[in-house]
């Protein structure tokens, strides 16, 4: 993990012990109960931050499942704010933005902190205000090639450049991604590297009984590969269900499990139903986060050949439940995964090299084996703990020589 002490220490300045406690407005488009990774991380690191005495409040846009009305308190304690009910969806980027800039200007006074936690129209607007606040802010790129897919636009090069001029700090997920930075022109001493947290008490293994339990109610007899995310085409899903009709050909009561949803579920479903009898690639659709815990402790392996990845909660958490993975050998993943220790690492959208990853994970020592490592790497170091940690020191960096309240 040499990567990731250096980009820790890449501002050059000392860790703090000093703490004050801050007050933070973070800023994301979307929230729980949306379940991606950056939506999780909000509000994980918020709930861990507030539990510290630091004050955070959520400014989000609303979405279907949101409660209906414009602030509440979510049920990990997090104070959340909705904007542009109402509004037709193609709207909502806009009241959105306008309701950041005129909630800076109007409450200012309340927060020594801005943290946007993903990029937008949203960014563009709150950015010039906090300019002329003097107000220290913080962006945390969310994904890989996010900055370069900036670059294609006037708007995201606008902000990339009010980043590069203005951000205290500019946290990022892996290697690849300061290597993104710095070819767009970023100073190394802006970069912070940022996982994102594990609720590691959530998520762990279960016992031997809990674990046949949930087997038999998922109507598992055979080796179990899982895997839970979007089901779009930057995952390499096909690859998967090609590989793993490959690795398990002569094995019939081996599953592979998709859960969650997206622009390909309607070609994959046909392609599972071309590869393999009915029953042996299951389509989940989205479910909930206790479901997902549950498939976890069910399965024998977790999947994830994606051609990009930021830090993958999805990973993390699968890590977490003991699971050994076959991954993708990208920056995002190889963070997590060294091949052989903790899983298998293979080429994204190679069927063959997905094939292999698998079958080296068929034997059940071996399984056992990098299960126990992939747990142990996620508790001693992406807890969601050890997470606020370094949010704490961010902030309390980015706060420092503000006026004290």
């Amino acid at each position: 993990m040499e990567f990731t002490r250096a980009a820790s220490l890449a501002t050059g300045v000392p860790l703090r012990t000093d703490f004050r406690r801050f007050r933070v407005l973070l800023v994301t488009p979307t929230y729980p109960p949306v379940l991606g990774g950056s939506e999780i991380e909000a509000q994980r690191v918020s709930a861990a931050l507030i539990r510290r005495g630091h004050q955070v409040e959520v400014m989000c846009m609303d979405e279907a499942r949101m409660p209906k009305q414009p602030r509440w308190v979510d049920d990990a304690g997090v104070p959340v704010r909705i904007v542009g009910a109402g509004f037709a969806e193609r709207w909502q980027p806009r009241v959105f933005a306008a309701a950041v800039a005129w909630t800076l200007l109007r409450e200012s006074s309340r927060f020594d902190l801005v943290y946007f936690l993903m990029q937008g129209l949203h960014l563009a607007s709150g950015i010039p205000v906090l300019r002329i606040l003097r107000k220290p802010f913080v962006m945390k790129f969310s994904g890989s090639a996010l900055i370069p897919e900036m670059q294609q636009s006037w708007l995201g090069r606008l902000e990339l450049d009010w980043l590069r001029r203005w951000a205290k700090f500019v946290p990022v997920l892996n290697e690849g991604m300061i290597e993104e930075a710095r070819a767009a022109g970023f100073s190394l001493s802006r970069l912070v590297w940022m996982p994102n947290p594990t609720d590691v008490g959530l998520f762990a293994p279960a016992s031997e009984n809990e674990r046949c339990t949930l087997r038999e109610s998922f109507g598992l007899t055979g080796l179990t590969v899982f895997y839970s995310g979007r089901l779009a085409p930057e995952k390499e899903l096909s690859a998967l269900l090609g590989g793993f009709a490959k690795a398990c050909a002569g094995n019939p009561d081996a599953t592979l499990v998709l859960a969650g949803d997206g622009p390909c579920a309607a070609e994959l479903s046909d392609l599972a139903g071309r590869l393999l009898p009915p029953g042996r690639i299951r389509l989940l659709g989205r479910i909930g986060l206790n479901d997902i815990r549950a498939w976890l402790q069910a399965a024998d392996v977790f999947a994830l050949v994606s051609s990009r990845e930021g830090f993958s909660c999805a990973l993390a958490e699968a890590m977490s439940s003991g699971l050994p993975s076959v991954v993708s050998d990208i920056p995002g993943n190889r963070q997590l995964i060294e091949d052989g220790i903790h899983g298998a690492l293979c080429r994204a959208g190679d069927e063959d090299s997905i094939a292999a990853a698998l079958a080296r994970l068929f034997d059940p020592s071996v399984r056992a084996r990098t299960g126990r490592e992939a747990r142990r790497r996620i508790v001693e170091n992406f807890s969601t703990d050890q997470v606020a940690d370094r949010y704490e020191n961010l902030f309390a960096r980015a706060c420092a020589g503000a006026g004290e309240h």
